[in-house]
C-alpha cells in the first residue's frame, strides 16, 4: 500500500488541521480542510495560513491537483477558493453537499446560492477515485456530523473531517441540521473497518483533559482501543444515547454563522452590495 508523506499546518485560533499529502513518486499533491484567517470582532479576512500552505508547495515543487473539503464547515472559514486560484486546483467536496446548502441558504437567504453544489468544481460520491500520482485516493461517504461529511482515503492514510477525534477526546456533535448520532456510529464503524495501520488525521484538536499538547494523528487500531466514545466496547445504542446527551449540552460554535455562509460558496465572498461592502448576516432568534 502506499504510504503518501503528509504534513500538517495546524491553526490554532480555530483548532483546525490543514494537510498537504503528497505522493512521493511524483509529487503531486492535495490539500485537505484549508483555513482562511478570520477576526470576528473586526469582520477582516486574511491569508497567511493559506499562504504558508502555498510557500510550502512551492518550496516542495509540489504539483498540486486537488483542494479537499471534508464538509461544510462550521468552525472555520476554508481558503479553498484562494488556494485553487493560486495553485490551479480543482476544488472538490462530497456529492452530498445540495443538502446543506438548501438548509442554510434558506436560514440566510442567500439567493446566490446554487442549491445544486455548483460553487465547487466537483462533487464527489462514495467511491469516487481522486487520485494524486502513483498513490490512489478513495472517497468515503460518512455522514452523521453532517449529511455531506466524507472521509478521504490516500494509500494507508485516511483523513477523517470531523468525524473522530483523538482517541481521548472522543466524537464529532451530532446536532447540526441533518446530524445523527446513528449514522454518525456507523461511519466511523465504516472507517474502522480499515487495515488497523492505516493512519488516521483528525481535522480538528482541543487538547483533551490532562493532555497538555496538540495531537492529530492516530490509527484505526489506537481508536478501536481507545477512543473514550467508541472503542470496540461501545454499541451502537450507548453510543447514540452518549452523543445526543453530549449535543445536548453543547453551545452554537463561534464561527457557526459566518463559516456557514462562507463556505456555501467555497471560500468565496459574498456578492457586494450597492455601496461596495460585502457583509455576513447574522439571523436573529434562530437558534
Amino acid at each position: 500500500m502506499t504510504k503518501p508523506i503528509v504534513t500538517p499546518f495546524f491553526d490554532e485560533a480555530t483548532f483546525t488541521v490543514t494537510y498537504v499529502v503528497i505522493d512521493p513518486a511524483t509529487r503531486q499533491a492535495a490539500i485537505i480542510d484549508s483555513v482562511l484567517d478570520f477576526d470576528l470582532a473586526s469582520g477582516k479576512t486574511s491569508t497567511d495560513s493559506a499562504d504558508a500552505v502555498i510557500s510550502h508547495c512551492k518550496a516542495e515543487a509540489l504539483d498540486v491537483r486537488w483542494i479537499l473539503e471534508t464538509h461544510v464547515h462550521a468552525d472555520h472559514l476554508s481558503a479553498g477558493h484562494y488556494l485553487a486560484g493560486k495553485l490551479d486546483a480543482t476544488v472538490a467536496i462530497g456529492e452530498k453537499v445540495p443538502m446543506v446548502q438548501g438548509v442554510f441558504a434558506s436560514l440566510f437567504n442567500l439567493p446566490d446560492i446554487s442549491g445544486d453544489g455548483r460553487e465547487f468544481d466537483r462533487l464527489l460520491a462514495d467511491g469516487d477515485t481522486i487520485d494524486i500520482g502513483e498513490t490512489q485516493g478513495r472517497v468515503r461517504f460518512t455522514p452523521g456530523h453532517t449529511p455531506a461529511c466524507v472521509t478521504y482515503v490516500f494509500g494507508d492514510a485516511a483523513f477523517v473531517g470531523d468525524t473522530l477525534f483523538m482517541p481521548d477526546f472522543g466524537t464529532a456533535r451530532t446536532d447540526f441540521p441533518g446530524g445523527s448520532a446513528g449514522e454518525l456510529y456507523d461511519s466511523i464503524r465504516g472507517t474502522l473497518s480499515l487495515d488497523p495501520a492505516t493512519r488516521l488525521y483528525m481535522c480538528h484538536d482541543y487538547k483533551a483533559p490532562g493532555r497538555d499538547h496538540y495531537a492529530w494523528e492516530t490509527s484505526v487500531a489506537e481508536q478501536l482501543a481507545d477512543n473514550i466514545h467508541i472503542n470496540d466496547s461501545v454499541s451502537r445504542n450507548d453510543f447514540i444515547a452518549l452523543r445526543e446527551g453530549r449535543d445536548a449540552e453543547l453551545g452554537v460554535p463561534k464561527l457557526l454563522l459566518p463559516a456557514v455562509q462562507f463556505n456555501l460558496r467555497v471560500g468565496k465572498m459574498p456578492p457586494a452590495e450597492d455601496n461596495g461592502i460585502r457583509y455576513l448576516k447574522i439571523p436573529l432568534n434562530s437558534f
